[in-house]
This record gives C-alpha cells, sequence and structure tokens, in this order.
C-alpha cells in the first residue's frame, strides 16, 4: 500500500471527530428542533467540514463519490489507499 504522510491521518481523524459532532448534534435536534444554538453549531460544523474535506480532497484525493467530491485528471477515485482502508 501506499506510504501516507503523518499529515494525512491528521486530518482524516480531524473530519472524523467533527463528523461524529454533526451526527451527534443531528440527533439532539431531532429532539429538540428549537434549540437555536445548537443549530448555529450544527451550521458552524457543517461550514467547517466542508472547509476542511475541501482540503484534503485537493491534497490527497477523493473521500467519496457519486458526484460528492471533485475528481482530479486524470480521474483518481481509484488511487489508493481510500479513507476506509487506513
Amino acid at each position: 500500500m501506499k506510504q501516507l504522510p503523518v499529515h494525512y491521518y491528521e486530518v482524516l481523524e480531524e473530519l472524523q471527530a467533527i463528523d461524529f459532532v454533526i451526527v451527534d448534534l443531528t440527533l439532539y435536534l431531532d429532539t429538540h428542533p428549537q434549540d437555536y444554538e445548537a443549530i448555529s453549531q450544527y451550521n458552524m460544523y457543517v461550514k467547517t467540514r466542508k472547509q476542511i474535506k475541501k482540503k484534503f480532497e485537493k491534497e490527497f484525493g477523493p473521500l467519496t463519490h457519486y458526484g460528492y467530491s471533485y475528481s482530479n485528471y486524470p480521474w483518481n477515485w481509484k488511487d489508493a489507499p481510500w479513507p476506509w482502508q487506513v
């Protein structure tokens, strides 16, 4: 398997942590839909995740497929390792 820099794992872990917060806030908001502060936090984390994801994909390639991630030229979805392989 291709050797990856430490930075790859750091950014991937940061995305995973943000994903956890987003899921947790989603579950909370399902039962507290009027909590303005929680909605604000949710939106902030979604925005932050988009920025980090964009940076990650520019440096290391796409995280997802089916239109959720852009591809560089040439098509680089096939380039290993995929996020779930590390």
